[in-house]
């Protein structure tokens, strides 16, 4: 019975529906990639071009990227998870992934562990997020011009070349939370994919504990991709992966008899305690806040992306119910939806790397909503013929061009160009030649110029001495019996003059110090001081 089936249904078929070979079926059904490949490879070799060009030299270097990149060089040297006492105010994954990265160029040039020069690691993460950003656009349904669109916005927006380019776990977290929304996306459909994206979720809240937030978005982006069928145990398969690998932190803190306060270690606790209860900068849209001039930094790169990008994002969840676009980028929508409601806190803190986490996001929704605009054009304008439609879609896209362009030209311009690092670069040329003995002089820096005096002769810890420690930590300041007069110089760095306030031996090295050279001018200026004797004389 079974052998004679196939020769009934062939018999009914008109031959012109004959079934053909499996590989004639493949090269005439399966659409080809190539075009996909080209414009992501023409827009990944840009993206790496602007952002790779002049790295080293702008932005201004950051005691943020010091610390992660000086933490990153201790697991390296096997000291730890962190040049100093580790105390729980980020997951320890974040710079663990930096080491991995700089091994390979530590190993060839140890000299070269430098927070400059390890700017270049960062472009490995830059072009893989760029790449990801194209892939999520096309499985969340945008054509193919349109998923270009969205990764060049989040590859070449001024904004994004100068935060992309420094050494922040943002960066990091951001990959993984892409491939988490990219394997949420898949249109295959197969159970591991959404368990690797329980995992990716996971690494990426351990790398930045602040992506937990877009984890409701990208459940959302994961039902809506699942097989009915299947959903439940995609769902419950993705969440069980996520939890379990998230709870390996505390797990890692209580093995270690940290997990709650208690006397002579640190805790777990104690650092989530620091990080809900740190001073908030402000409400975002008070002109004397902290958070306002924030948010003005981020405007000054770049007002396309983030302002575009929100009113996207919130024309998007407005229409999710008639739109079949907004359905489908329903999940970034809701993640700018979700950081931009905790930025509006009324006294939150706002980082200035906070904006990283919703750029790629930003960039789909614009995307998208160009794409919707464009569609609405071409094919929804009745009263236009043919010719008239294409005709208002090439005006409006000039429209854009002229407006975007320009603007953009102008911060990327500064940003392949600008040598913001020259102070920094001087002063840690001085203190490697012009100090005696490096390897018996004590003296302060911010992170940003820590492991460059390692690099050159200094103690590492206790000889070059990352300035917040010689109040806070008290492995340091026992070995500090006198204060600041145990100290040799204090280079006077924008950062650390700004917090010398809150920092009584910080301040008083400062107060009791006097210039030996200074290095750029005005509030940026980096002065090397050298600490005064209790008679009168330097030390």
């Amino acid at each position: 019975m079974t052998s004679t089936l196939p020769a009934v249904t062939t018999a009914k078929v008109p031959a012109q529906r004959q079934p053909v070979s499996e590989t004639g079926s493949t090269d005439r059904t399966r659409p080809s990639r190539r075009p996909d490949l080209l414009l992501c490879g023409a827009l990944l070799i840009a993206i790496l071009t602007v952002q790779g060009w002049n790295i080293a030299d702008y932005p201004t270097l950051s005691d943020d990227e010091g610390t992660y990149l000086a933490q990153a060089w201790a697991v390296q040297e096997g000291r730890g998870l962190a040049h100093y006492t580790y105390w729980y105010d980020h997951p320890p994954l974040g710079w663990i992934q930096i080491a991995v990265l700089t091994w390979i160029p530590k190993l060839l040039s140890p000299e070269s562990m430098t927070v400059g020069s390890m700017r270049a690691v960062m472009l490995l993460i830059s072009g893989i997020s760029a790449v990801l950003v194209y892939v999520l656009g096309r499985r969340l349904s945008l054509p193919r011009w349109a998923a270009g669109l969205g990764m060049a916005l989040f590859g070449l927006s001024p904004l994004s070349v100068v935060l992309q380019r420094e050494i922040f776990l943002d960066n990091l977290a951001v990959m993984w939370t892409l491939l988490a929304f990219t394997l949420a996306a898949s249109p295959s459909r197969h159970l591991w994919h959404h368990f690797g994206a329980g995992i990716a979720a996971a690494t990426a809240v351990l790398t930045k504990e602040t992506m937990l937030v877009v984890l409701p978005a990208l459940l959302l982006t994961m039902w809506r991709h699942s097989h009915k069928d299947t959903r439940k145990f995609a769902l419950t398969g993705a969440i069980t992966a996520c939890t379990l690998i998230g709870f390996a932190y505390p797990l890692f803190a209580l093995l270690k008899g940290e997990l709650l306060p208690g006397g002579g270690h640190v805790s777990l606790w104690d650092g989530v305690k620091y990080q809900m209860t740190r001073p908030g900068s402000g409400f975002i849209l008070d002109q004397g806040s902290g958070s306002y001039g924030v948010l003005q930094s981020w405007l000054y790169y770049d007002r396309v992306l983030p302002l575009g990008g929100l009113f996207g994002a919130l024309l998007l969840l407005a229409t999710w119910r008639w739109s079949v676009t907004a359905r489908a980028l329903a999940g970034p929508a809701l993640t700018v939806a979700i950081l931009a409601a905790l930025a509006l806190r009324p006294n939150g803190y706002l980082p200035a790397m906070y904006v990283i986490q919703a750029l790629p996001f930003l960039a789909l929704v614009l995307a998208g909503g160009t794409a919707s605009v464009a569609h609405a054009v071409l094919h929804k304008s009745r009263r236009l013929h043919q010719g008239g439609r294409y005709a208002l879609a090439a005006v409006l896209a000039i429209s854009a061009g002229a407006y975007v362009v320009p603007r953009w030209y102008d911060g990327d311009r500064t940003a392949v160009t600008a040598d913001a690092n020259a102070p920094y670069q001087a002063a840690s040329k001085w203190l490697a030649t012009e100090v005696e003995d490096p390897g018996r002089t004590r003296v302060l820096v911010d992170d940003a110029l820590w492991l460059d005096l390692v690099h050159a002769g200094y103690r590492p810890g206790l000889g070059v001495i990352w300035f917040y420690k010689a109040d806070l930590d008290p492995a340091v300041t026992k070995t500090m019996p006198r204060g600041w007069k145990d100290l040799d110089y204090v280079v006077a760095s924008p950062t650390v003059r700004r917090d010398a306030a809150d920092l009584p031996n910080v301040k008083a090295a400062i107060q009791h110090s006097t210039p030996v050279a200074v290095f750029g001018t005005g509030a940026d200026r980096i002065e090397i001081r050298q600490i005064e004797t209790a008679s009168g004389g330097a030390r």
